[in-house]
C-alpha cells in the first residue's frame, strides 16, 4: 500500500499523459456532443469513460494500447447512439428520457412529481434559485432530460412554444 518505486510513478505519468492525449484526440475527433450532459445515456457513458481512465492509469496489468482501445470503443458508441437518435425516433425514444412538466399556471402535478422523486420542496428551492419569491411569478416548471429544472416566468402574451415536447403540455394548454 505504501510502497514506493521510481519506475511505477515512471509508468503512472507516462500512462496518464499517454492516455490524456489519445483521450483529447478522440473527444476532438467525435465533437463536443461526446460528453455534454444531455441525458442519462450521457452520464453513463462520462462516468465509464473515467473509470476507464482511471484504470489505465492505475492497473499494471491494462496496456495503454487495450486502454486506449477502450476508450476509443466507448467513444465510437456514444458517437453511434447520438448519431442515430438524431435519425432515429425509436432510439432517440430509447436513450433519452423527455422533459415532464411539474408545475403550470398555479398548479403542481403531483403525479408526475412522485414518478420523478421530485419534492415540492425541491421545486421551491429551483424557483428561489432564480431570483423568485413567490410561484405567481412562475408560468411553468419543467424538469429537463438532464435532471436540471427550467423555470418559466410569467410574462403577458406567450405562446408557450417551448413547452411544445414537454410532457404533460398539451393535456394542460
Amino acid at each position: 500500500m505504501f510502497s514506493f518505486t521510481w519506475p511505477s510513478i515512471g509508468r503512472v505519468v507516462l500512462i496518464g499523459i499517454l492516455a490524456y492525449v489519445a483521450l483529447i484526440v478522440l473527444l476532438r475527433i467525435t465533437g463536443k456532443r461526446t460528453l455534454t450532459k444531455l441525458n442519462a445515456f450521457d452520464l453513463v457513458v462520462t462516468v465509464a469513460i473515467g473509470s476507464t481512465l482511471a484504470t489505465i492509469l492505475l492497473n499494471q496489468k491494462v496496456s495503454i494500447f487495450q486502454g486506449v482501445t477502450a476508450l476509443a470503443t466507448l467513444v465510437f458508441l456514444q458517437f453511434t447512439f447520438a448519431w442515430s437518435s438524431i435519425r432515429s425516433s425509436f432510439i432517440n425514444r430509447l436513450i433519452k428520457a423527455e422533459p415532464k412538466l411539474l408545475f403550470y399556471q398555479g398548479s403542481f402535478f403531483e403525479h408526475e412529481m412522485t414518478k420523478e422523486r421530485i419534492q415540492r420542496i425541491e421545486v421551491l428551492q429551483a424557483v428561489r434559485n432564480q431570483g423568485m419569491a413567490s410561484m405567481n411569478m412562475v408560468e411553468a416548471v419543467i424538469l429537463e432530460t438532464d435532471g436540471s429544472m427550467s423555470i418559466l416566468k410569467k410574462s403577458p402574451n406567450q405562446s408557450h412554444d417551448a413547452l411544445k415536447n414537454v410532457k404533460g403540455f398539451d393535456s394542460s394548454s
